[in-house]
């Protein structure tokens, strides 16, 4: 975690009125619990004015609240315990409607990520996925299902799909062994980071490979290094990793390709149809036992 916002607002400690002094040691002994508080609440917790939090913010060199509250989150982002997310969680929804609740903070998430995901990183990575030698994939943890659906729409945009699937760092090596120029490597991570993804995003690079990271924030550490970074916001705040946002981005990037792919995708349909058609894949048919089984 980087130190230098905590040690900027403790040299300043001396040139703060007695309220800021209240919000800024609060700050630094209870930085994972303030990076989700409003400023209304931080004001509730020490005892001061919301209006006094906010001019806080201005005496620290942040434009408003919001950004100074980012700035904390981007500190902690890969460090909260299981426990403190679960206490983060109960903070932030208590005894209100959960559902209204959680889907409020996706829909805000959302917004989010389309304004901080870079619109020219994100065409020039459709570009050069569209065009790639070969596609490898790879997600760990709750990243593994956002890697999943991401192949399994590829696989029917291209011939060349490598979803690495795997849970040791030798085998997922051995699965990249041949990844290089004119490849894409597409690593997707998010709080808590994995470490393979890391390693595995940089021998993707180290091999010529083009590599695009899809992760919450440039100070992941599978930003550094990747040729496009797409930016999408999920909750490491919360015990369930919220991948709304994620799925989003990473549904426009299939759309993105596919509209680049669009006579692969009339022939593999049309293909799959007259599959289908051949096959009887939805005619009820008896199973073994006797019993009528929709195949499909």
């Amino acid at each position: 975690m980087s130190v230098d916002l905590l040690a900027m607002i403790e040299s300043k400690m001396s040139s703060f009125s007695k309220g800021q002094k209240l919000i800024a040691r609060y700050i630094i002994e209870h930085y994972d619990k303030a990076a989700f508080m409003t400023a209304s609440k931080l004001g509730q917790t020490v005892g001061v004015s919301e209006s006094t939090v906010v001019r806080f913010a201005s005496e620290v060199g942040f434009e408003g609240y919001p950004q100074l509250q980012r700035n904390i989150q981007e500190m902690i982002r890969n460090k909260l315990t299981a426990v403190q997310r679960m206490e983060v969680t109960n903070e932030q929804i208590g005894n209100s409607d959960v559902l209204e609740k959680v889907l409020g903070f996706d829909i805000e998430k959302i917004r989010r990520t389309l304004e901080e995901t870079s619109k020219e990183d994100f065409a020039a990575a459709v570009e050069d996925i569209a065009k790639a030698k070969n596609i490898y994939i790879l997600g760990i943890r709750s990243s593994a299902t956002l890697a999943g659906f991401l192949s399994f729409y590829f696989n029917h945009l291209f011939e060349n799909v490598r979803l690495v699937n795997t849970s040791s760092t030798s085998e997922m090596f051995e699965q990249m062994l041949r990844i290089g120029k004119g490849d894409i490597f597409i690593g997707i991570s998010f709080p808590r980071y994995s470490k393979r993804t890391v390693k595995a995003l940089k021998y993707a690079s180290d091999m010529g490979a083009t590599v695009v990271s899809i992760t919450d924030s440039p100070m992941s550490p599978i930003a550094q290094g990747a040729d496009h970074l797409l930016l999408a916001r999920s909750d490491m705040a919360s015990f369930v990793d919220s991948l709304v946002a994620p799925l989003s981005l990473i549904n426009a990037l299939i759309v993105a390709v596919g509209l680049k792919k669009k006579e692969e995708i009339s022939n593999t349909f049309s293909k799959l149809e007259r599959i289908w058609d051949e096959y009887n894949v939805y005619e009820k048919i008896d199973d073994e036992d006797g019993q009528d089984e929709n195949l499909e």
